[in-house]
């Protein structure tokens, strides 16, 4: 453990964890107080943008679900983006932990352009 503690105080596996436990706004807290730490900031950036998208996604979803037949349609897709969601917060808690930087097809390109520390 190193003698001076940056941004967080946490280790970087805990806080990459920490970065994904409550979807975008975790990720949207650990990417404002983390400044230096790139390993922390991209998993944050990551976060956001693979939550950030998927709320957008349940907003949209809301709507459409009030028009009769393509509602039941939209409750069948939104169930498998909502198990596919569960799975990839599972999975990127886990690397993060591991200290992997488990990159996500686009969104994982975009996190490492936009979690350059300042």
């Amino acid at each position: 453990m190193s003698a001076e503690k940056k941004g967080t105080g946490l280790e970087p596996n805990v806080a990459g964890l920490l970065c994904y436990l409550f979807a975008w706004v975790s990720g949207l807290i650990f990417f404002i107080i983390e400044e230096k730490d790139e390993f922390v900031r991209f998993h944050a950036m990551q976060s956001i943008l693979l939550f950030g998208a998927f709320a957008v996604l349940w907003f949209i979803g809301l709507i459409f679900m009030w028009i009769p037949v393509v509602g039941i349609l939209m409750w069948i897709i939104w169930s498998i983006v909502w198990i596919i969601g569960v799975v990839l917060w599972i999975v990127l808690m886990v690397k993060a932990y591991q200290g992997e930087r488990f990159k996500l097809p686009v969104i994982g390109d975009m996190a490492e352009k936009y979690s350059k520390p300042k």
